[in-house]
């Protein structure tokens, strides 16, 4: 399935709906740090993010150390962002909030 890579008026409209993502400086990524009280819940939350992730078939570059899970979401093969990271996004702010 092809992915279409968004311009930057559709990245910037996309952004505006989450809350603590951040766009790189060449458009091409957004990320997140997540922190939460222990790492059982640093843990459910990659749990949760990683069903929805495979859900829609797209998977997150990530990095945890204890609480903390840090994100990073693009679409290689579209060289960008696609709606599928801002998709993604959305999935794992809902599973964080059930944690934070």
């Amino acid at each position: 399935m092809k992915r279409n890579k968004l311009e930057r008026p559709a990245i910037d409209e996309e952004l505006a709906k989450l809350s603590g993502w951040s766009l790189d400086a060449e458009g091409a990524s957004i990320s997140r740090s997540f922190k939460f009280g222990r790492f059982v819940e640093a843990f459910g939350f990659m749990t949760e993010a990683a069903l929805a992730a495979e859900k829609l078939d797209h998977h997150p570059e990530w990095f945890n150390v204890y609480s903390r899970v840090d994100v990073k979401l693009n679409t290689h093969d579209a060289g960008g962002l696609t709606e599928l990271d801002f998709k993604l996004a959305a999935a794992m702010d809902k599973a964080a909030v059930r944690r934070i």
